[in-house]
């Protein structure tokens, strides 16, 4: 079968986040352009590729130009770290580290690289992503020693840090007529920057830049701040309160990140900030008000499975407990995830618990006790009672799941239950979270629907809706991708609907993909991204959730390629 460079760019997007649907060999080339999701994929595009890095000539390897090796640098962390790991030691792809390539030999690796395989390698040279020349010189480069990036300790990240405007001069009480708590914070990827769009008037009230393809924004438990940080490890504080939103505080915590968040437990709201990289692999402790760095904590270690070291388990998500005055953080390669007790900064406790490999991102349950945590490779949901501070389950559901923060509704039969969808298949797995009164179904799957097909990246429900809406975005079928699938809670036996998003979004030409729904404080509007590449235009589109009928599409030519959306009142909340 052949498969076109779009349909490639989105299986190799989804790759970047974890390996899944198997990418097709091509009997021949395609003409090369530039695919929608590669240069800025969902997960996977490192901006480590722009970072200098030492060359160590291996004598067994094929001969290599200095110009070879930085183009190889930069192929490999645009197209390959997500995968396989800044240090090629392996993450959720195979480890390509000499050892192990110069044994392969190259003209194996050129028909690997160039044709890839059925078992999730892109074939990147039939594809036209890749010229020979490219492939060649991949072939080489994955034979020499891996090169590594600078380390930051607390002396670099110190040097990054930014007071903008100092907390004794802003603003002792809100000085604008927002309604904060139905903003939307939208990440304008490509452009890197934000919109902050207000929920009732559907306007676009700022535009702010942040950085290098922002990843998510988090709430200060107050509502006054919020955090957004990119792919580049920058994380911008915004201080709501002033009489138009501005950013106050700035600083790097590394050379790429994805997470942050703030302390919630009561008596400590808005008083730390923290954030995790994937390179250096550590997290940043923080003033909640200022970004001013406090502590730095590494998260190389043994995995949790054979207890083997690694040296780069990279931070995914990180969340604060609701029972203790503490930060969850994920590392995703050694499956462990860090209590990280707050109450004491100087004498600092951390409490290990092992679940399975690959942790990626999750949400959690109705009550935010429990933390559904998505092993994403591992085809696993790990169940983190933060009351406690140990693990309370492992469920095993579909393939790859990436639950974004997941799903929770009340189930006809079952109860509580919190629900995922899969990059890697077209089921939603949901799982029961009432172990009081359903302590028979807690934590098992309960049901599993079907889905319009794999590929999908977020799924979303609200306590005051009777909908579950669930994107497929990264599914091959264009029909699919620009739509959205939408099933009755009270009904889930009759499948689901689908509604046209991109359909109504009415752009002009560009391939389109629908994602990621996010619901508006009161709960009756659902918000989608209608993503277009970064020369096209995109929209938003707000739907009905009552009525399942258009209500609003947002056009703006500073759109840019929209894709998380996180209202205000909902992410300060854990509202999902």
């Amino acid at each position: 079968m052949k498969i076109t460079n779009i349909k490639l760019a989105l299986v190799s997007a989804a790759l970047a986040v974890l390996p899944m649907m198997a990418s097709s060999q091509t009997a021949e080339p395609a003409k090369k352009v530039e695919p929608l999701l590669s240069t800025q994929e969902i997960g996977g595009t490192s901006p480590l590729g722009a970072v200098t890095m030492h060359q160590t000539i291996n004598p067994k390897s094929p001969a290599m130009t200095e110009t070879e090796f930085q183009l190889g640098t930069k192929i490999y962390f645009e197209r390959c770290a997500g995968c396989h790991g800044v240090l090629r030691k392996g993450a959720t792809g195979k480890p390509l580290t000499p050892n192990i390539t110069l044994e392969k030999g190259s003209d194996y690796l050129h028909t690997f690289i160039y044709y890839g395989s059925a078992q999730g390698m892109p074939n990147w040279g039939t594809s036209g992503t890749l010229s020979k020349d490219e492939v060649d010189i991949m072939v080489k480069y994955i034979q020499h020693e891996p090169p590594q990036p600078p380390e930051m300790g607390m002396k670099e990240v110190l040097a990054t840090w930014k007071l903008l405007v100092d907390p004794h001069k802003r603003p002792t009480k809100k000085m604008n007529d927002l309604d904060i708590s139905n903003l939307f914070s939208v990440t304008l990827r490509d452009a890197g920057k934000i919109a902050l769009i207000d929920g009732a008037s559907k306007k676009i009230v700022k535009i702010l830049d942040t950085g290098y393809a922002v990843h998510i924004s988090r709430m200060s438990k107050s509502g006054r701040y919020l955090y957004v940080i990119g792919r580049d490890a920058k994380i911008v504080l915004i201080d709501l309160w002033m009489t138009t939103p501005t950013p106050v505080a700035e600083i790097k915590v590394g050379l790429e990140a994805r997470s942050v968040e703030t302390s919630k437990f009561k008596g400590y709201e808005d008083r730390y900030a923290i954030a995790g990289a994937y390179w250096p692999p550590q997290y940043v402790l923080m003033d909640g008000d200022t970004l001013k760095p406090l502590r730095i904590v590494g998260t190389r270690g043994m995995t949790s499975d054979t207890e083997e070291y690694h040296p780069e388990p990279r931070v995914a998500a990180i969340v604060s407990s609701n029972f203790r005055p503490e930060f969850l953080v994920n590392a995703k390669e050694t499956g462990m995830v860090h209590m990280v007790d707050y109450s004491d900064l100087e004498n600092l406790k951390v409490t290990m618990i092992k679940t399975p490999r690959f942790l990626h991102d999750g949400g959690f349950e109705s009550t935010g006790r429990y933390f559904m945590d998505a092993a994403n490779a591992s085809d696993k949901i790990a169940v983190i009672d933060t009351k406690e501070d140990k693990l309370a389950a492992i469920v095993e559901v579909g393939k790859t799941p990436h639950p974004g923060r997941g799903a929770n509704f009340i189930h006809p039969k079952f109860g509580p239950v919190w629900a995922t969808s899969h990059l890697g298949d077209e089921t939603i797995s949901m799982i029961g979270t009432d172990p009081v009164k359903h302590k028979a179904t807690a934590w098992k799957v309960v049901g599993t629907l079907k889905g319009a097909g794999g590929g999908s990246l977020f799924i979303k429900s609200h306590p005051k809706s009777t909908h579950l809406w669930v994107d497929a975005a990264l599914n091959p079928d264009e029909k699919i991708s620009q739509s959205i699938a939408v099933f009755d809670i009270k009904n889930l036996d009759n499948g689901f609907k689908v509604l046209p998003i991109a359909e109504w979004a009415a752009l002009g030409k560009g391939v389109k993909r629908v994602l990621q729904p996010e619901y508006n404080k009161a709960g009756d509007e659902v918000w989608f991204s209608v993503w277009s590449a970064a020369n096209e235009e995109s929209a938003i589109v707000v739907v009905d959730d009552k009525t399942l009928k258009l209500k609003a599409v947002i056009k703006d030519k500073a759109l840019v390629t929209p894709t998380g959306k996180f209202n205000v009142y909902n992410t300060q909340h854990d509202v999902y």
